[in-house]
């Protein structure tokens, strides 16, 4: 009888090498890697970013800070115009270019009423504030704010809606445009999903007609062509008039954007929704609007944000928000050389404003994906 040979211990066993720790996924390295060092290609791209930058930043910190002028002296500005920048047109001029032709004596009215509008956005921004209350607080800092502006109470001076302007003109626009017309925006997508022809067909003319011509035109007509539809010696604010026509342009955006939305939410979850037994409309309200909107969040963002930024399209009528109230400023002759540094000033306004609105997004959608997101 033959013998089977053992098998060598020594021959079967292989250790298996130890693996290298992981990456770390938190942490300034980690962002680099992943940002920026990510493959030779993104590596390149922004090795040539980073030596751009090193050749540009010294001269420009050169002409922005060390060579500017930052006090209102024209004849400085002036002297130091071929290396650096003249900030004393912004010291001089930005009152004007903040609250436009607003009476002077009288500039503390829209700064507190920015101020409270601005206090109200940010606190409407946080969810503990999500309350019943809070609808309460829009309409008292809302009153509280044209009755700022407008005055003619409890001591103000009247300020016809004519000398508004600057910053305040443009949060209000923005503001109150975007309050009124996500509702509406709602309503039309909606409506556009409806199973009545009649319906359907108004909301889809409504979204067409205004999609299909720039803002411009719409503010010509709301300011310029609808009083000539009005009774005769029947007059219309402009102001009223430029916030309807903004509010109906948003309004239609925002309904396409809400669509998508819709169109993008699975249909089994309106099936779920009437497997309990609920109605068209408590389906809509608890199921399908909550999800729709969730989907579409970084979208509805950009279009407040363009919103924000079309408000300097209202200058065609005679009306002078930031932008507009910085060619204002610039009509000084004496200024008028350093117009640049004023852009950029107004600029940099702009930018905090949609910055902050952009981060605010990305927010809401981590904290509405917390069950959703891939980890």
């Amino acid at each position: 009888m033959a013998t089977v040979p053992l098998p060598n211990p020594a021959s079967t066993f292989e250790p298996i090498a130890s693996r290298p720790p992981p990456r770390a996924v938190k942490g300034v390295s980690a962002w680099l890697r992943s940002n920026l060092f990510d493959g030779w290609r993104n590596s390149l791209a922004s090795l040539l970013v980073l030596g751009i930058l090193l050749w540009a930043l010294p001269q420009l910190l050169q002409w922005a800070v060390v060579n500017a002028v930052f006090r209102p002296d024209n004849a400085a500005c002036r002297a130091a115009a071929e290396t650096g920048a003249c900030w004393g047109v912004v010291a001089e001029k930005y009152r004007l270019i903040l609250f436009g032709r607003y009476p002077y004596a009288e500039q503390w009215r829209p700064l507190l009423a920015c101020l409270l509008l601005i206090g109200l956005l940010v606190g409407s921004c946080y969810r503990p504030f999500w309350k019943r209350g809070l609808l309460l607080a829009w309409a008292a800092v809302v009153g509280a704010f044209f009755l700022l502006m407008f005055g003619g109470l409890f001591g103000l001076t009247p300020v016809e809606t004519a000398r508004w302007g600057g910053f305040p003109l443009t949060m209000l626009l923005s503001t109150i445009s975007l309050v009124l017309a996500f509702p509406l925006a709602v309503l039309v997508a909606l409506g556009r999903q409806s199973r009545m022809p009649g319906i359907r067909t108004i909301c889809v003319l409504y979204v067409e007609l205004i999609r299909g011509v720039p803002l411009i035109s719409v503010l010509f007509m709301a300011s310029f062509m609808f009083p000539l539809f009005m009774p005769q010696g029947t007059t219309i604010d402009v102001l009223l008039r430029v916030l309807v026509g903004m509010t109906l342009f948003t309004a239609a955006y925002l309904a396409e954007v809400v669509r998508g939305g819709l169109q993008a939410l699975p249909k089994g979850q309106v099936e779920a929704a009437q497997s309990l037994g609920l109605s068209d409309w408590q389906a809509t309200r608890k199921i399908v609007l909550p999800q729709a909107l969730r989907l579409v969040v970084p979208a509805i963002m950009n279009t407040f944000i363009g919103a924000f930024k079309d408000t300097s399209l209202v200058t065609i009528v005679s009306l002078y928000d930031l932008t507009g109230a910085l060619q204002l400023a610039l009509g000084d002759s004496n200024w008028r050389k350093f117009f640049l540094e004023g852009q950029l000033f107004v600029a940099a306004v702009y930018f905090v404003f949609c910055f902050a609105m952009s981060r605010y997004s990305q927010w809401i959608e981590r904290h509405l994906n917390t069950g959703t997101r891939r980890q």
